[in-house]
């Protein structure tokens, strides 16, 4: 299955959309928050089935949660923003949270840098911000998994 994962839009789903336009479709796509009205605008854009985890920018939607576990080809996937496990601290938090529930692949967002690692048998994917990026490049980014017998994951550059 092909996904792409998208998180902290805050508001701007153009750049992300036309990106994806361009490329072959996903079965699936994954916002990480901030904000969830932008993963419901890039799924009606789209068509393209969307699940919606809510961020701290999303503190008021009540029809989110703030994390989601998906189950797809044998393999567990833990969503959330991160803002709750503290991510812009580091992720050990996350990491306990990801073994005491036997995740696969983790994915957050909250720190608008793409990051994309292995620890303890875990991926953990931060795909980025698609719209107000931080970090070394400072380049509009996402993610892609492919879930299969194994998972596979990139992050991927928005064309401007």
């Amino acid at each position: 299955m092909k996904i792409f994962v998208v998180s902290d839009t805050h508001g701007s789903t153009r750049d992300f959309i036309n990106q994806i336009n361009n490329m072959d479709k996903p079965e699936l796509i994954i916002h990480l928050g901030d904000y969830v009205e932008d993963g419901e605008k890039i799924e009606e854009y789209t068509g393209i089935k969307t699940v919606i985890v809510k961020g701290n920018g999303d503190y008021f939607h009540t029809k989110y949660n703030e994390d989601e576990i998906l189950y797809i080809k044998g393999k567990t996937l833990f969503l959330t923003h991160g803002h709750t496990y503290g991510v812009k601290y580091g992720i050990n938090r996350l990491l306990y949270k990801a073994e005491e529930i036997g995740a696969d692949l983790v994915l957050f967002g909250h720190t608008h840098s793409p990051i994309l690692f292995k620890e303890n048998n875990i991926i953990f994917m931060n795909p980025g911000s698609s719209s107000f990026p931080r970090g070394f490049n400072r380049r509009k980014t996402f993610g892609m998994i492919y879930v299969k017998d194994k998972i596979l994951a990139e992050i991927l550059n928005i064309n401007e």
